[in-house]
């Protein structure tokens, strides 16, 4: 029979040099919060456990005092895992003064080394990641200077190249539902992700490990078989949080997690540069597709089909596992709204990673000649990637969304753009500062790749990068080529970004989707 705790006699368990797997992603998706934040106490407290090694295969935290930055304490991790680092800027900062060696590889990789690990495999062999900063070749995921352990190797198969990521024995899990029953079988009703839960708990058990749940409520009986998520059998201790929230933003939303629930929407609005890049990316939509979303830039994209009432005609698939709903923005992203269903993770990257998506929208950093992006890391600053890597390593077509500059001003017009002052740096540069997506990979996939700005709309050519589109009102040689640290390939057939995506008018994509559908 499981065990019920407290948090804190819970985290007495975990010794000096362990391996902890940690669910849950983001701003609280699912994430066990209570048993982090206890965690960080035992060890201010205490001076112990030391010298952990931490995996987390989602990035947790809220940009600011929760989730990893609760263990972000020098002494108390000697090794960090994790699929995102942005949210946490405790642990990033430890990991840029060298005081925790640091890895960073894609969500969907980490999610199925979990579940390799718990059935025995070795590792995982892989395209995704080729070419790319996790490639040995290039950086091998490693963040500083004092990471100098090789996690991931190039091998051969047929002739062609994989990367070969060794799986991480796993010796204390934290995971987190919603209710437990007498048995300690874990549900996760209301939570907007299950994540690699599952996997987690078993890669600890086969270990000999010890698994510690944190949820929301306890029951006498039992809970359906059906909608278990997690065995009880799986599990050592559970921890009830009755203060548990949804997510950080949200304590409970049942629109979150049922599909004929109302909500409440978002705030349909869209300002400034977002506004323009978004609805320039929306009109690469077209109906019955499957489309993922990046966080960042391209989280407008829904927003403009939500206000040309398209949302119907379109799959949103979201890494962290909803599938078909309306996606959420900012710092819940991650969840959707009326999701027809939630799946885990690593199901979701399945599909990801076989090349189901048709379109996906991603956000960029630095772009280069040759089309490789930067979205990870820059001015020495770690956000890493979470699932860009998965997603753009095999989408049929990537739409990268950004702003043409660092800091630019720009007013926006019914009649287009004029430029207020270039910028602060340039984004398209001879040489992206990290490789978070390969350009020369791109091309022989045969993938589909345009980069969105406001200023300018770019493709990826086997020559190069190449300029498609310019904005109305601007001159082409001093706002857009002045401010490249390359010059880009010109189309032969250059033209002007249609001006009704700088107007405040609808774009018309439901009666566009409405002739397409006719036509086919």
């Amino acid at each position: 029979m499981v065990s019920i705790v407290s948090a804190r006699h819970a985290v007495e368990v975990i010794n000096d040099g362990v391996t902890l797997a940690i669910g849950g992603a983001g701003a609280g998706h699912a994430v066990p919060d209570r048993l982090m934040k206890e965690l960080g106490e035992r060890y201010t407290r205490s001076g112990g456990p030391r010298n952990l090694r931490v995996v987390h295969p989602c990035g947790i935290g809220d940009n600011d005092s929760r989730g990893m930055n609760h263990l972000a304490k020098e002494g108390l991790i000697d090794t960090a895992i994790g699929g995102y680092w942005g949210n946490s800027p405790k642990m990033v900062d430890l990991a840029l003064r060298n005081k925790v060696k640091g890895y960073n590889f894609s969500q969907g990789v980490l999610g199925h080394l979990m579940r390799a690990t718990a059935s025995g495999k070795p590792g995982i062999v892989t395209s995704i990641g080729l070419n790319t900063y996790v490639d040995p070749r290039v950086e091998g995921g490693k963040l500083n200077t004092i990471t100098t352990a090789d996690l991931v190797e190039v091998i051969e198969l047929d002739g062609r190249e994989y990367l070969f990521y060794k799986t991480i024995p796993i010796d204390v899990a934290f995971i987190r539902g919603t209710t437990a029953d007498c048995e300690g079988n874990l549900t996760m009703e209301e939570e907007v992700g299950t994540f690699s839960m599952l996997s987690i708990a078993q890669a600890a058990k086969v270990n000999d490990g010890i698994v510690i749940a944190q949820v929301k409520r306890t029951i006498e009986g039992h809970c359906d078989p059906t909608q278990v998520k997690v065995p009880g059998v799986f599990i050592d201790y559970v921890v009830v949080e009755p203060k548990q929230e949804m997510t950080f933003l949200t304590a409970f939303d049942p629109a979150l997690v049922k599909r004929d629930v109302e909500y409440e929407a978002e705030e349909l609005r869209l300002e400034g540069v977002k506004r323009v890049v978004s609805r320039r990316a929306a009109l690469e939509l077209r109906p019955g597709i499957f489309v993922n979303l990046g966080y960042g830039m391209s989280d407008g994209v829904p927003i403009v089909a939500q206000q040309e009432e398209i949302t119907d005609q379109l799959v949103f698939m979201i890494e962290q596992g909803a599938i078909a709903g309306i996606p959420t923005t900012g710092l819940n992203f991650g969840a959707m709204f009326n999701p027809t269903a939630i799946i885990d993770d690593v199901y979701q990257f399945d599909f990801f990673h076989g090349g189901g998506l048709d379109l996906a929208f991603l956000g960029f950093a630095q772009v280069d000649r040759i089309g490789n992006i930067n979205s990870t890391r820059f001015n020495n600053f770690i956000t890493g990637s979470g699932g860009a890597i998965d997603i753009s390593s095999a989408a049929k077509k990537i739409v990268f969304c950004g702003t043409f500059a660092v800091k630019g001003e720009q007013q926006i017009t019914a009649d287009g753009l004029k430029v207020i002052h270039p910028g602060k740096a340039k984004k398209f540069v001879d040489r992206v500062e990290q490789v978070t997506f390969s350009g020369t990979s791109a091309i022989d996939r045969g993938q589909s790749v345009f980069y969105v700005t406001e200023r300018a709309v770019f493709t990826l050519t086997p020559d190069g990068v190449m300029l498609l589109e310019v904005a109305p009102g601007l001159d082409l040689q001093t706002d857009v080529l002045d401010m490249m640290e390359f010059r880009p390939l010109i189309s032969t057939e250059l033209k002007t970004i249609d001006a009704m995506v700088y107007r405040a008018e609808p774009l018309n994509l439901k009666q566009k989707f409405k002739e397409i559908t006719q036509r086919q």
